[in-house]
């Protein structure tokens, strides 16, 4: 969902503009981003490379 053509209750402006309180806050949680600020792509990438490096480590350490 984009807030492109939602309009806000409070003060009647396109969230978009994020003009109030309200139409920031709305704008912010249509618009978050995943754990901590951090795109859910990043994460993913982490976590592959988390796996990996683990891959890696059994590998090298025989176990």
């Amino acid at each position: 969902m984009s807030c492109q053509h939602l309009v806000c209750a409070q003060c009647a402006h396109p969230v978009i503009e994020g003009r109030c309180a309200l139409c920031r806050a709305n704008r912010e949680r249509l618009h978050g981003h995943g754990f901590a600020g951090l795109s859910p792509a990043l994460i993913a990438v982490v976590l592959l490379v988390a796996l990996f490096a683990t891959l890696v480590l059994e590998h090298l350490l025989g176990v």
